[in-house]
């Protein structure tokens, strides 16, 4: 078995159904976090611990996808983006989203993945895990747009 990569339509279904606002998704160039970009990254990983899929988001992604989920109003989002970082309720609202979101992976066929731990947007950033998101091959890197917020980049990377 291998780990499914979820389509875009999955994605946008899944993030339209959980934030509960229209979703448009379209291609993006691959997400490469420069060492100072503030990103989130979740890891996931399989029944046995090892590490699987990554999923970035940069900074009004994630920003945007937690104060959606959690009714924060837009300001809050944007004030999070000006900041540099996300907020704890942000963070934990995120969490929920890139929990939830294990589930585009877990498809008839494919192995089982689970979130294994996210590390929000802000904090400096193992280095390790930033090079991770550089893995060419099984991925898909996306423009997000959420209606009411705004629009950043989130991309999946498959190991």
């Amino acid at each position: 078995m291998a780990v499914h990569l979820p389509q875009p339509k999955q994605l946008k279904d899944l993030l339209a159904d959980l934030l509960g606002r229209d979703v448009s998704l379209s291609p993006g160039t691959p997400y490469a976090p420069r060492p100072d970009d503030a990103v989130t990254i979740a890891t996931y990983v399989d029944d046995a611990l090892h590490l699987v899929a990554l999923v970035a988001c940069d900074l009004p992604f994630s920003a945007y996808a937690g104060a959606a989920i959690g009714l924060v109003p837009a300001a809050g989002a944007q004030a999070a983006i000006d900041d540099g970082k996300l907020t704890d309720n942000l963070a934990e609202n995120l969490y929920e989203v890139l929990n939830i979101g294990a589930s585009v992976f877990n498809v008839p066929g494919a192995d089982h993945v689970r979130l294994h731990e996210m590390h929000p947007a802000g904090p400096t950033l193992d280095p390790q895990l930033r090079i991770r998101t550089l893995t060419l091959g099984r991925r898909e890197d996306l423009t997000v747009d959420i209606a009411g917020y705004g629009t950043g980049r989130l991309s999946v990377v498959l190991f």
